[in-house]
């Protein structure tokens, strides 16, 4: 039996609208299950009803917060053989990602925001003396800046991660006391409905989490312009974020904003190429280079450049491509056949450019997956396309540069600015180079993360930070308390 899903509005399952749409496995193009199809007044429906539960949840003390999202925290873990298997087949990132990156990762947010929710929200201020005057008599002023809700947060998430992205945006909005509405994104949004049963299991009252999903673009703009809806968190394409960016901005909403990428690794003649390699060779690997702060864009100083473009090539003949559930894989498939045929276009175009491919540009040799070959393209120029444009695929592109000052250039030529990558054996070089980087993140000799770090970008890579305590910032408004002495 296909699985059927239904809406989550105001703690009721609900059939949809619209019916449902088919859900299918990006390696087998078999159907995984049917989504619910929602209409605009459903969607708004599920806005009205995280409106009403507002009050009520902003209230309820930060440990009875913390004990729920730590609850559906245990049941996420409690069953992740089974949200593994869902991820695998929806996605099509390999068991690992999907065990390790996606349900792992998912589960620890929550576990991490049961904590955030007991974080002291209060800032006090010096007093401050005023004289006496039009605003009253002299005295002294105590002040305290404290953070609230912001009240009803969309949150629209991504398709390259159905755990941790939804996660990310959920558990800190719900642990500051706001209600959400999620709208996943529609190739693979099965697992942010495993997610919400969790917290509906652990207790979270009716209205707080309502799960609305569909195909058509309309679903999304609903949940945007309903005017329940005080904030929008998205990640997502630029575009998209640019359309939504616009009705918030006529609605006064906030924004929270995780948009595309095109990172820049800067490789010095100095560098561990080794290092380099196993960094820069992720963007062919995790998740076939559906992910955002990949080093897509390599940029390398011409005495390592011929070295450093045959390792990378060797990297790529390693690489397993095929069913993500086989012992042994590394590259699965993209999400879906159009997404395919748009990667495939691009190393199409990178060549017409001038572009010269090293390894890959031919589609596996596969009966059925939308598969996409590890691909390696050396002699760019940062005017071509394929260096300027997110493919968001398993494409790594080689830029060379002569000098520090050249390579800082060519890494800030860019519309984007999410994060990006300097390796080289003279740490001071690394962070005077860091420092003069247009990028939200800068990873130094590394691709690894601090989850407690900051994580947004500059340009056209977003708005807004999150991930560790500056998620809970972003999910709250600001108040000034003030009183005399």
């Amino acid at each position: 039996m296909t699985p059927t899903e239904r809406l989550y509005v105001g703690g009721v399952w609900t059939e949809p609208d619209g019916g449902h749409y088919e859900v299918v496995n990006p390696a087998t193009e078999e159907v995984v299950g049917l989504a619910p199809e929602a209409s605009r007044a459903q969607v708004h429906e599920a806005a009205a009803a995280a409106r009403e539960a507002f009050a009520g949840w902003s209230r309820t003390k930060p440990e009875e917060r913390a004990a729920i999202l730590d609850r559906a925290a245990t049941i996420m873990a409690r069953d992740a053989d089974a949200h593994t298997a869902l991820a695998r087949a929806e996605t099509g990132a390999t068991t690992a990602t999907a065990r390790g990156m996606q349900v792992a990762v998912g589960s620890s947010r929550f576990r991490r925001y049961a904590k955030g929710a007991l974080e002291p929200v209060e800032q006090p201020l010096p007093p401050q003396i005023n004289e006496a005057g039009p605003m009253g008599a002299a005295g002294v002023f105590g002040a305290v800046a404290v953070r609230r809700p912001v009240g009803v947060v969309t949150c629209i998430t991504s398709y390259n991660n159905p755990w941790a992205n939804p996660a990310g945006k959920i558990a800190p909005a719900l642990a500051m006391g706001n209600t959400v509405v999620v709208k996943p994104a529609p190739q693979d949004p099965l697992s942010v409905f495993a997610m919400v049963r969790a917290l509906e299991e652990a207790g979270v009252p009716a209205g707080v989490v309502n799960l609305v999903t569909g195909s058509a673009p309309a679903v999304g703009e609903a949940a945007v312009d309903s005017p329940d809806v005080d904030m929008v968190s998205f990640t997502g394409s630029t575009a998209v974020g640019q359309a939504i960016g616009e009705v918030c901005g006529r609605a006064v909403k906030r924004q929270l904003m995780e948009l595309g990428g095109k990172g820049a690794a800067l490789v010095f003649d100095d560098a561990d190429l080794d290092s380099a390699v196993r960094g820069i060779g992720t963007t062919f690997s995790f998740y076939s280079g559906q992910i955002c702060t990949a080093p897509t864009r390599v940029l390398v100083q011409r005495g390592v450049h011929d070295e450093l473009v045959g390792r990378l090539a060797a990297y790529t003949a390693h690489l397993t491509v095929g069913d993500p559930a086989a012992r042994g894989t590394v590259v699965g498939p993209v999400i879906s056949a159009a997404h395919r045929d748009r990667v495939e276009a691009h190393v199409e175009l990178g060549r017409k450019e001038g572009a010269r491919v090293v390894a890959g540009g031919a589609r596996p040799g596969l009966e059925r997956g939308f598969y996409v070959a590890p691909t390696l393209l050396a002699d760019c120029t940062n005017d071509m396309r394929v260096v300027r444009e997110e493919i968001f695929g398993p494409v790594v592109v080689v830029v060379p540069f002569d000098d520090e000052e050249e390579g800082v250039a060519l890494a800030n030529d860019s519309d984007y600015g999410l994060i990006d990558y300097v390796w080289s054996g003279d740490v001071a070089r690394a962070f005077r180079v860091a420092a003069r980087l247009r990028a939200g993140g800068v990873g130094i000799n590394t691709i690894g993360r601090n989850m407690e770090a900051p994580f947004g970008g500059f340009k056209k890579s977003g708005v807004g930070r999150d991930v560790g305590s500056y998620a809970l910032h972003a999910y709250s408004e600001t108040q000034a308390v003030v009183w005399p002495g």
